[in-house]
């Protein structure tokens, strides 16, 4: 990197950094700590539950999944607004009346404190591992760029996010997040713009989406009913409203970020802000990709996005076998090259039959290109099995690192690691809270002041910190960064959303009920999806969601029925 990157970059983050640590240098009781000082605005409460959710695996892997299969992950979010409706309508009422730090004290009231030790271990095990996937992302960047070593890189930035969460809390997080989401927002626009700069001369914008749109990128919506198809308007608009709605609704890395609202319309406005928004915003990183893989129609890409595993190959004795292929790519790149302009050319003057032809031809060279790399994947393959090979999470930044100019590299790693530290604090902070507010104090240290437990918070901070580094360490097992974490989610929070559908809707079910039916659906979902990935059965992960939600609201309905229902003397059991 240059030296102007090197300002860019550290002097976006640092501003960010002091400025929520000097917002936040009052901060000296537990409820500040935890809750802020419910202040907040809708615009900030929206800005924060977006950066929240928008980790540094959507600025890396999203772009890299667009590049490979076009704009048809934006389905994923078309059940974000659905979800925030609901909630704004049913859920942000009760959590405003009742005052509660944590979604989880809801439900000691509701059934009982097994039921909400339960759901809070349940939201503790997900999210302390997809912290350490938030953490992993931006390390890949500067481990790649600095020439650091993986494991350095994601000590270095998980101890800067875990000091700035410790020092204000709650508060030092969401005053942050708004000006790192502008800063993401900012950065991911201009990087769309320098891709079209970037073309030939004579092609343009137009030119570019012409060409993608008849190679099949700019396909959004699939209408085809399929199990297995991880994006379709199916699992979407099922699984994926189940997703938010358990997300949104019963994650407290979520929950957090909108109770801490001046009032309950600021909240629901936060939120609202959030599902109005978030899909133009997944749109243009969606974009964004599918315009680099325009770009790299016009420029080789490398015949894998992963420099790494090509510097241990070029070093090895298939070094010559890598230089072969990589001479046939160039090759094969210079008629791609030919055949996509005279395809764009076709598409202007309206020459359906050139259309034909020329996209036929660069579907050729394409094939061609993927025959290559899987090559060079057999080849890491061979000299080291424990390899990954999958790069597709490498895309964007070998485009940002090796194509963008001076200044503009150090914003966008900046807007990455923005969102990085944006998630990962929220995450860490939630995580601390629900452990404090929900097992420690409630169950385990009963009878300490304000001080102890203020203490015992930002200790819990650094625990998790030190959980999610851990995680981070093995992440590199995952194919692919963005499912990762929706995996992780859609294995909890399913069951999770269950709970809280029987609190809301179904008065007539108790605690011990719920509990066991809880036990079950995350036993169901558990070796569903185990059996999945053995092959056994085909089910795309989301599905998970609504199949954990439906399974613990029908066994607790169906348990209560059949006479496990709880003693409503026993003050354990106490129903609202």
């Amino acid at each position: 990197m240059s030296t102007l990157d090197w300002l860019v970059m550290t002097g976006t983050l640092a501003t960010i950094v002091i400025y929520g640590v000097y917002k936040t240098r009052q901060v000296d009781n537990v409820k500040s700590y935890l809750m802020g000082d419910r202040d907040l605005k809708w615009w900030t409460i929206g800005l924060s539950v977006m950066a929240t959710q928008a980790s540094a695996v959507t600025f890396l892997s999203t772009p890299g999944q667009a590049f490979h299969d076009g704009l048809g992950f934006a389905q994923f979010y078309f059940g974000l607004p659905i979800a925030m409706v609901i909630l704004c309508i049913f859920v942000l009422p009760i959590y405003y009346r009742l005052k509660v730090y944590t979604a989880y004290e809801f439900l000691e009231g509701r059934f009982n404190l097994k039921v909400r030790t339960l759901t809070a271990i349940l939201f503790l095990i997900q999210r302390g591992l997809a912290a350490g996937i938030t953490i992993y992302a931006p390390a890949i960047v500067l481990s790649a760029i600095l020439g650091w070593s993986l494991s350095i890189t994601i000590a270095v930035i998980g101890i800067v996010v875990i000091f700035y969460t410790v020092i204000g809390g709650t508060k030092a997080v969401s005053v942050t997040q708004k000006q790192q989401m502008i800063v993401i927002l900012c950065g991911m626009f201009i990087a769309g713009v320098v891709v079209v700069l970037k073309l030939p001369a004579g092609i343009g914008f137009g030119d570019a989406i012409g060409v993608a749109g008849h190679l099949g990128k700019l396909e959004v919506v699939d209408l085809e009913f399929d199990l297995n198809d991880r994006y379709n308007i199916w699992s979407a608009l099922l699984g994926g409203t189940f997703l938010f709605l358990s997300y949104f609704g019963t994650d407290q890395s979520q929950v957090q970020r909108y109770l801490s609202g001046k009032s309950l319309t600021e909240s629901r406005l936060g939120l609202l802000f959030n599902g109005i928004f978030k899909v133009p915003m997944q749109f243009l990183i969606l974009l964004v990709g599918v315009l680099v893989f325009v770009f790299f129609l016009f420029q080789a890409p490398p015949v894998h996005f992963n420099a790494a595993n090509l510097e241990l190959l070029r070093s090895s004795e298939y070094g010559e076998q890598l230089t072969e292929l990589e001479a046939r790519n160039e090759e094969i790149q210079r008629r791609n090259e030919a055949a996509t302009l005279s395809l764009a050319e076709a598409l202007r003057q309206d020459d359906a039959a050139g259309v034909a032809e020329y996209r036929e031809q660069v579907q050729a060279t394409l094939a061609e290109r993927t025959a290559i790399a899987a090559s060079v994947d057999g080849l890491i393959g061979q000299y080291n099995p424990e390899l990954i090979t999958e790069d597709r999470d490498y895309v964007f930044i070998t485009f940002i690192t090796k194509y963008l100019p001076a200044g503009l590299v150090g914003l966008l790693l900046a807007v990455i690691l923005s969102a990085a530290m944006s998630s990962t604090s929220s995450e860490l902070n939630a995580l601390a809270t629900t452990t404090v507010v929900d097992i420690y104090r409630r169950s385990l240290v009963t009878d300490r002041d304000d001080h102890h437990y203020l203490l015992a918070s930002k200790w819990f901070t650094v625990l998790w910190g030190g959980v999610a580094l851990t995680f981070a360490a093995v992440a590199n097992l995952f194919d692919n960064l963005i499912q990762a974490v929706n995996i992780i989610g859609s294995l909890f929070y399913g069951v999770i959303l269950g709970v809280f559908v029987v609190a809301f809707f179904f008065k007539q079910v108790g605690g011990r009920a719920v509990f066991r039916a809880a036990l079950i659906g995350q036993g169901f979902v558990t070796l569903t999806f185990v059996a999945g990935n053995a092959g056994y059965i085909n089910l795309a992960f989301l599905w998970l969601n609504l199949i954990g939600c439906v399974l613990t609201v029908a066994f607790a309905v169906w348990l209560e029925k059949s006479g496990s229902s709880p003693n409503l003397s026993d003050p354990d059991a106490e129903l609202l």
